[in-house]
């Protein structure tokens, strides 16, 4: 979890601020990530506060290690600015904010329940519909707020490291309401998936010391990134991986993939720094991290598009401006604002945090408890339950699992890593159908209680509904940045020709160019998608900190 707390050397969140901006390639709103990055130190204390056990360096303050595309002074060397619980950050502030909210007599939790769509009455959202998986039942759930947190899509691609459940289901919620999603092309691989499983390797391992080798035992990353190395930004280490794997230098039978090795650090160092990672491996590549490398492929970890929000995490439709809509908010991977076309290893946890926490504040402030809601009308859900009826009594000739399947294998292999205008053609063609092929889904399991099959039916639904966005915004946007490389569009193409500006001699426009957020949205029925196109915000919250103009990304 990044924050420039300066626990291990001297640090300043104005140099977080920049790395977030460079490693956004200019997508991100700055005033975003100058609140992300401001708040970052806050957000960390106040967990510390909660009870979550950081780990500790010898004088007893909060550990931080290395993370790609972290860097201090002019950028010249490496940031230590990422907080750490071990290789278990992320588990351990989940127990923290859950434990640290069971201690309110006024928080409920409904576990096991799956949302199936938010209400909207007179423009104004006022809630959601939910089934408890447990029996079937269908609640409603009336809100003055409602806030989406419910991940990213990595799960429509073959290869990831996300959880089961990470389906694009408030992403799907969100165009079912009528609004578009925002950057839907900029799919994040980590460089350091698990070969075969696509299981996690923290980026810790490299900010440990790792580094990643090929067939020849060579360090290649000092050829594409010679100050960063291993620790460049994940889209630049992905895609560099990917290169040596094309020109015949991977591993194993097949060479398509390579080893991350950890045997030459210090036996303490894995084992106090990096404590579920030898058990991970074993489990899932059957190798021993202390005396062998691991075999890893880029995989799907992140996805950088999704619900549009401002800094106070309001849900933003765009219009003439920028509108909140009424009563929504959202935050982590299932939004879209900071991260711009490729987000930083560290600030997801923390980009969760900052804005889970800017949303309680804004609502706080805006609100009172216990304001008077409005009558909500009896036909409000009829939608959702003539289509969950429908799904109920599918009986058609596709079955789930194969329709699952075929997305996911058209998306990894035309969608992926590197991308270019035939191949998306192709994945774009494939994913029409397979969306059209959902018509025919068939159902085989009635029961009422934890009825599975129904519910990766809905799961499949939302994958097939935001997967068609990506392949068509991934198609529309004809240039490189971050995450999103076109093999046939290898350049960056801004609004500003900075390439040539001195101090005598301003920046010259480019009429056609692309730092600006797609926003897409899907007609239902027919599947075919309709892209607009929302500003990049270059502007941040007070004259303290002046806005970053694009120059080449290098590390």
């Amino acid at each position: 979890m990044n924050a420039a707390i300066g626990s291990m050397h001297d640090d300043d969140w104005r140099w977080h601020y920049y790395d977030t901006v460079k490693g956004s390639d200019w997508l991100g709103d700055q005033d975003s990530i100058h609140y992300l990055t401001r708040e970052a130190p806050n957000c960390v204390f106040e967990l510390e506060n909660m009870g979550m056990p950081f780990s500790r360096t010898q004088e007893g303050k909060i550990y931080q290690r290395s993370f790609g595309g972290g860097t201090i002074k002019n950028g010249k060397e490496t940031a230590k600015r990422t907080c750490a619980v071990a290789d278990r950050t992320g588990h351990s502030l989940l127990h923290t904010v859950y434990g640290y909210c069971s201690k309110f007599e006024k928080v409920d939790f409904f576990h096991e329940y799956f949302v199936l769509d938010i209400l909207i009455q007179d423009g104004q959202v006022v809630g959601a519909i939910a089934m408890n998986l447990d029996d079937s039942s269908l609640h409603r759930f009336q809100a003055k707020n409602t806030v989406i947190t419910t991940g990213g899509y990595p799960r429509m691609y073959f290869s990831c490291t996300a959880a089961h459940t990470c389906t694009g289901d408030g992403c799907a919620m969100f165009t079912r309401a009528g609004f578009p999603l925002q950057d839907m092309e900029f799919i994040q691989f980590h460089p350091t998936g698990m070969y075969g499983s696509g299981c996690l390797m923290t980026e810790g391992c490299r900010g440990e010391g790792g580094f990643i080798i090929n067939n020849k035992g060579e360090r290649f990353m000092e050829k594409y990134a010679p100050k960063a190395k291993d620790l460049a930004s994940r889209d630049v280490v992905s895609r560099s991986m990917a290169t040596e794997i094309r020109q015949g230098r991977g591993v194993g039978p097949k060479k398509d993939h390579l080893y991350l090795q950890l045997h030459h650090l210090p036996r303490e160092v894995i084992s106090e720094r990096l404590p579920g990672i030898s058990e991970t491996a074993f489990i899932f590549t059957g190798v021993d991290v202390y005396t062998q490398p691991v075999p890893i492929l880029p995989t799907v970890h992140y996805t950088m598009g999704g619900i549009p929000i401002n800094y106070n995490g309001e849900c933003l439709v765009h219009k003439s401006g920028d509108c909140p809509i009424p009563g929504l908010h959202g935050a982590g991977e299932a939004v879209s604002n900071c991260h711009g076309a490729n987000r930083l290893g560290a600030n997801s946890i923390l980009d969760v945090v900052v804005f889970g926490r800017a949303i309680g504040h804004n609502i706080g402030k805006k609100f009172k408890p216990g304001e008077a809601q409005p009558d909500l009308k009896d036909n409000l859900c009829d939608a959702t339950l003539d289509y969950l009826d429908k799904l109920k009594n599918a009986k058609g000739c596709v079955m789930p699992h194969e329709l699952r399947s075929s997305m996911r294998n058209t998306m990894q292999a035309k969608c992926g890593v590197f991308r270019e205008d035939k191949l998306l053609k192709e994945g774009n063609d494939e994913i029409q159908k397979w969306y059209k092929a959902f018509e025919q889904i068939t159902i085989t399991d009635n029961k009422k209680n934890w009825n599975t099959d129904l519910m990766e039916i809905l799961e499949l639904q939302n994958m097939l509904q935001s997967a068609i966005q990506v392949v068509a915004c991934a198609l529309n946007r004809t240039e490189s940045r971050g995450a999103h490389f076109r093999d046939d569009f290898p350049k960056r193409m801004d609004e500003m020709d900075y390439s040539k500006s001195t101090k005598d001699q301003k920046p010259k426009p480019i009429e056609q160019h692309w730092r600006k957020h797609s926003l897409s949205l899907p007609d239902l029925k027919t599947g075919k998608v309709t892209i607009t196109y929302r500003p990049v915000i270059d502007k941040t919250l007070d004259d303290e900190v002046q806005t970053i103009p694009p120059v080449p990304r290098v590390y």
